[in-house]
C-alpha cells in the first residue's frame, strides 16, 4: 500500500539534489509555498481522533506506531454463543459495534502505584469499565451503553488463545471477571451472549494508559456541585479532591475521577458510570475542538500515547485501520451522541445488580435494530426479517411452550401453556408440547432459540401466531425453539402485538454528548 498522504505527491529523486533540474524564476518562494501546502496536507492526514483518543498517523511514523499497538483475539467464546452479524440498511451500510474496556491491571509498577491494592499485584486483570459503542449504519448518530462492573451475568465458555486453557461457562458471575478468563475476547463473548449484539471490535486501556492519554489531551473539563474529597477514615476512596464548579483534570486526577465511587451521589458503581459518561462526553468535545492543523506536534504526541496505551483486536491492529475507523466516528455530530447505562435492579442480597428484565432487553433491542437512542431518527418502517436458515416443515418443528403470564400485579393464568400448545398443534405444529414444570414472568410474549440452525424454525412459529420477528431472539438459556407466553397474551387464540415503542427507557439515564451543563452531585459526607 502507498503511505503517501492523499492529495500529495512523492518528490522525484532528480529534484532533490542541487542538480535536480533548472530552477524557474521566483522558484524559491514558490517552493516554500509548495512545501507549506505539503506540510499542511501531511498534518491533515497524520492523525484523526477516535472517541477514546485513538489516533491515525502519517507515513513517517506508520510502522513505529503499528509496533506500539498490542493485539488480542476478538472473541474467544463458543461459536454457538456468537451474535449474528449486523444487517445492512437499504443503502448497503452496516452499523459498527465497538466494546471499550477499562482494565484494572496491576501488571507493572506504574499500574500498581496508580491502582493501589498491593495484594492484587500481577494477578489477572478485570474489566472494571465496559462500554458498548454503537455507530449507526448511516453514521448520523452514536449510542453508548455502559454495564456496571458489579452486574451478575452468565459468562460463556472461553479459551485462552495463548495458553489454550479453557474456562468453563459460569452463571451469576460479576461481569468484570470475564477479562480474567482468557482476555478481552471473553468480555466480548459475554456481551454478545447477554445482548445478542454482534461486536465488531474492542479497544482496551489500563490505568497508566488513562493517565498518559489524559496528559496528552491536555486536560478534560469536569464539574461537581460541591467541594469533593473522595477519602474515608478507613482508607477507601480514589483520593479525588476538587473544588465546586468546573475543573480541567488530567493525569492521575483524571484516573481518580473515573474511579471515584465514594463521594459521588449514592456511592455506587452506578454513580461512577455516570461520572465516566460525563468525562467521555467532555473529552470528545475537547478532542474535536483542539484537533486543529495549528498544533501537529500535540497531535503527534497524542498518536504516540494512544497507540502505546491501547490493546485492540486484530481487525484494528494497524494505524491505517484505526485511522479509517476514526474517519467513520468523526462523521457523527457531538449532539447525536447518547450515553446510557444498562437498566438494572439490585440482586436479592442487595450487593450486586442484574439487568432490569424489560428495560435492559428493550435497550439492547434498540441498539441491535440500529434505532437512535436520542429519539431523533426518522421513523423506520418495520420490515419482517427472514433467516438465512430455511425452516423445517411445520409438523417437524419441535416447540416447547412455557407459561410466562405471571406479572408483578397478576397471578399466572393456569393452563395457559397447554392452551397455546394445542393452538399450535391445530395449526400443524404436531411437535408442540407444553412445559408445565416452571412458571415464568415475561411482560411480552417471546420465542427463543439456541443456535443459528433453529432461527428459521423460530421465525416460522412466530409467523404462524402473528408474533413480530423482533420478539424472536437467540438465547443459550433454551435447548430448542421455546415459546414463552407472556403477560400480554393471557387469554384468547389470537396474539395482538403492541405498537412498538422505540423510546429509550428512562432507567437508562441517557446523557447527550453536547450537554455542557452536566455536573456530578457530591455526597455531603465527602465535602470539604
Amino acid at each position: 500500500m502507498s503511505l503517501t498522504p492523499q492529495g500529495s505527491e512523492r518528490v522525484p529523486e532528480q529534484r532533490r539534489g542541487s542538480g535536480g533540474g533548472r530552477r524557474r524564476r521566483g522558484g524559491q518562494g514558490g517552493d516554500r509555498k509548495r512545501r507549506r501546502r505539503r506540510i499542511l496536507r501531511w498534518s491533515a492526514t497524520i492523525l484523526a481522533l477516535v472517541i477514546v483518543g485513538t489516533a491515525g498517523a502519517g507515513y513517517l511514523y506508520y510502522q513505529h506506531l503499528n509496533d506500539n499497538l498490542k493485539k488480542d483475539d476478538l472473541n474467544i467464546g463458543d461459536k454457538k454463543d456468537r451474535a449474528a452479524k449486523s444487517k445492512a440498511n437499504a443503502a448497503g451500510q452496516t452499523p459498527l459495534n465497538i466494546l471499550l474496556i477499562g482494565s484494572d491491571a496491576r501488571d507493572s509498577a506504574e499500574n500498581q502505584k496508580l491502582g493501589g491494592a498491593k495484594d492484587t499485584y500481577n494477578t489477572a486483570p478485570r474489566a472494571d469499565v465496559q462500554m458498548l459503542l454503537h455507530v449507526s449504519a448511516d453514521r448520523t448518530n452514536m449510542s453508548v451503553v455502559s454495564m456496571p462492573r458489579d452486574t451478575l451475568v452468565s459468562i460463556p465458555k472461553c479459551t485462552d488463545p495463548d495458553s489454550g486453557k479453557t474456562y468453563a461457562a459460569s452463571t451469576s458471575t460479576m461481569t468484570n471477571a470475564s477479562l480474567e478468563r482468557g482476555g478481552p475476547g471473553c468480555t466480548v463473548a459475554t456481551w454478545e451472549k447477554l445482548t445478542d449484539i454482534h461486536v465488531d471490535h474492542f479497544m482496551m486501556v489500563d490505568f497508566s494508559g488513562v493517565v498518559s492519554m489524559a496528559d496528552a489531551i491536555g486536560g478534560v473539563p469536569v464539574c461537581v456541585d460541591a467541594n469533593i474529597y473522595s477519602h474515608t477514615s478507613s482508607g477507601h476512596g480514589s483520593g479525588l479532591k476538587l473544588k465546586k464548579g468546573t475543573t480541567s483534570i488530567k493525569g492521575k486526577q483524571a484516573l481518580q475521577w473515573l474511579r471515584t465511587r465514594y463521594g459521588f451521589e449514592d456511592g455506587s458503581d452506578i454513580a461512577r458510570t455516570k461520572a465516566q459518561h460525563m468525562y467521555m462526553n467532555s473529552m470528545v468535545r475537547q478532542l474535536r475542538e483542539n484537533a486543529t492543523l495549528s498544533n501537529p506536534g500535540k497531535l503527534r504526541s497524542l498518536a504516540e500515547t494512544a497507540t502505546k496505551a491501547l490493546t485492540v483486536d486484530d481487525g484494528l491492529g494497524t494505524v491505517t485501520k484505526l485511522y479509517d475507523l476514526s474517519k467513520e466516528l468523526k462523521k457523527v455530530p457531538t449532539k447525536r451522541i447518547t450515553m446510557t447505562t444498562m437498566p438494572w435492579v439490585y440482586s436479592s442480597d442487595g450487593n450486586r445488580v442484574l439487568p432490569k428484565p424489560t428495560d435492559a432487553s428493550k435497550l439492547f433491542r434498540l441498539v441491535r435494530e440500529d434505532i437512535a437512542l436520542d429519539g431523533k431518527d426518522k421513523k423506520k418502517s418495520k420490515k419482517t426479517t427472514t433467516s438465512s436458515d430455511p425452516a423445517a416443515a411445520d409438523d417437524k418443528i419441535a416447540v416447547q411452550v412455557q407459561n410466562g403470564t405471571k406479572s408483578s400485579t397478576l397471578a399466572p393464568v393456569s393452563g395457559r401453556a397447554s392452551a397455546v400448545a394445542q393452538l399450535l398443534v391445530g395449526k400443524g405444529f404436531d411437535e408442540a408440547k407444553a412445559d408445565s414444570s416452571t412458571l415464568l414472568s415475561e411482560d411480552e410474549t417471546v420465542i427463543r432459540y439456541p443456535s443459528a440452525d433453529l432461527e428459521g424454525d423460530a421465525q416460522r412459529v412466530a409467523k404462524a401466531l402473528g408474533i413480530p420477528t423482533s420478539q424472536v431472539e437467540k438465547s443459550t438459556d433454551v435447548s430448542g425453539v421455546t415459546l414463552i407466553v407472556g403477560a400480554d397474551w393471557r387469554s384468547g387464540t389470537k396474539y395482538t402485538a403492541a405498537d412498538e415503542d422505540d423510546t429509550t427507557p428512562e432507567s437508562a439515564s441517557a446523557l447527550n454528548g453536547a450537554n455542557t451543563k452536566a455536573c456530578m452531585h457530591v455526597d455531603p459526607d465527602y465535602t470539604w
